[in-house]
């Protein structure tokens, strides 16, 4: 009972959490500010809550299971779900619906967790279909808006679409080899044609959910319509939770068949880095820019997955923290600028320096980390996915990611030189920021800064990928 208790602690905490939020609804006491503070409270509990009272183990006959490094990747989820509490503030105390807007969050959470722990195919579909639903109707939040609705219509497609294709694939691993169990199927696994075919079904199921070329088409535009807190957890806690389980996916359960895997992640790396970057130079929209430019970092992932290796497990969990406060601060000057003046177009950003130096140079330093600028984080993330990508000693791959990478600093610094340079005679004015919102992006900047320093994180995570 108590060893239940413990490994599944993170699901439990979230769960009762939902519960409360639940009740609290129900009973309709709580205005929304005092609603907030409340969750934002017990969000940075849940938190806290996720690096204590660890423990390795399986339940329910292999079906769930957990270890130190999958307790540190559901943290990760944590902390930007916190973070996503704290930087839309502005947007929360608007709405109607805060405590269902939460429900939702902390039901995709709550799906992702599962899904990170599973131990076989049924888990993993059934924690799949938990994490997306929700998300789907949090796209359609913004129930006045039809471009808000449209996006959500993309998002119900894509997923139906994405879950019967993953549904083919399970359905031939089990007629192939008998079993849908991880720990069986290495042994299973032989390379026939039907069991070839499964796994390339199962990978665009993948790639669906990771957005990775060709299967991209959904996300600019589910992107651009949904509410901008929904966008930017797509866009982090969405995005982290599917790459940590195909990365185990493909090293456990696959590992027989990485002469096949191996050649794709390469090719479509390549023609995701190109393509994403390619799409973002052309964009107009903040959203849509950090969409297409969030595509190509997808790119740089594959990079670091294609080497089967601790260090590509590692450069991958690094570069997720890394992302997640990159992108966050980036979403998060887009937030404060869209919900008090309404403007999203890159244009209109001239000369944002000098009426908002603090939003300017917070936008400046994540931008330069998602470039992969030093002293940033972000460079010293993309340094570790090249560097575990060139173990495989195909320099060609990992010189077109190099290209790739110059090719991403023309766009971001587009962004950067109309804060800074470029003259508007009426830049956008002044924007009062909530002390949430001000320490949220504060605590972003730093953790940019910090994290890129202090090698412990790198090597503390290097450790548990062993």
């Amino acid at each position: 009972m108590n060893d239940y208790l413990i490994l599944m602690k993170s699901e439990l905490i979230i769960t009762i959490i939902i519960f409360l939020l639940l009740g609290i609804k129900l009973s309709n006491k709580l205005k929304n500010d005092a609603l907030l503070l409340f969750i934002q409270i017990i969000l940075l509990l849940n938190l806290i809550a996720g690096f204590f009272f660890n423990k390795d183990g399986s339940l329910f006959d292999g079906m769930f299971h957990t270890t130190a490094l999958i307790a540190l990747q559901k943290s990760i989820l944590n902390a930007g779900v916190y973070l996503i509490s704290l930087l839309f503030a502005g947007w929360y105390k608007k709405t109607e619906h805060l405590s269902e807007f939460f429900i939702l969050i902390l039901s995709a959470l709550l799906g992702m967790d599962l899904l990170i722990s599973s131990g076989n195919f049924l888990m993993f579909f059934l924690s799949l279909e938990l994490a997306t639903i929700p998300i789907a109707a949090l796209t359609n939040f913004d129930l006045e808006k039809k471009i808000s609705s449209e996006a959500a219509m993309k998002m119900i497609l894509s997923s139906a679409f994405s879950s019967g294709i993953l549904l083919f694939g399970i359905s031939l691993i089990y007629g192939a080899t008998g079993s849908i169990n991880f720990e069986a199927l290495p042994a299973l696994l032989n390379g026939s044609p039907i069991q070839i075919m499964a796994f390339v079904f199962l990978f665009t199921a993948f790639a669906f959910k990771l957005s990775i070329v060709p299967f991209h088409l959904w996300t600019a535009d589910v992107y651009e319509g949904a509410p901008i807190a929904v966008t930017s957890f797509l866009s982090v806690i969405s995005k982290a939770a599917i790459a940590f389980v195909f990365i185990s996916t493909l090293y456990k359960v696959f590992l027989p068949l990485e002469h096949i895997w191996y050649i794709m992640i390469m090719g479509l790396s390549v023609a995701t880095m190109i393509l994403g970057n390619l799409f973002a130079l052309r964009q107009q929209n903040i959203k849509r820019f950090l969409a297409f430019s969030s595509i190509a970092q997808v790119g740089f992932i594959l990079v670091g997955i294609s080497s089967n290796s601790g260090a590509g497990i590692s450069s991958v969990v690094y570069f997720t923290i890394v992302y997640m406060i990159s992108n966050l601060a980036a979403f998060g000057v887009a937030a404060a600028i869209s919900s008090q003046t309404g403007k999203e177009k890159i244009d209109e950003y001239k000369g944002l320096y000098k009426t908002n130096p603090l939003l300017s140079w917070i936008l400046a330093l994540a931008l330069f980390s998602l470039a992969g600028i030093p002293p940033t984080a972000g460079f010293f993330g993309k340094l570790f996915l090249l560097t575990a990508g060139a173990a495989k000693g195909n320099y060609v791959f990992i010189l077109i990611a190099a290209l790739n990478m110059i090719v991403s600093l023309y766009y971001y610094l587009r962004v950067v030189r109309s804060v800074f340079i470029e003259k508007n005679e009426q830049p956008i004015e002044k924007i009062e920021l909530l002390p949430s919102v001000k320490f949220a992006l504060i605590l972003c900047a730093a953790g940019i800064v910090l994290v890129g320093l202090l090698s412990w994180i790198y090597d503390y995570i290097q450790i548990l990928s062993q």
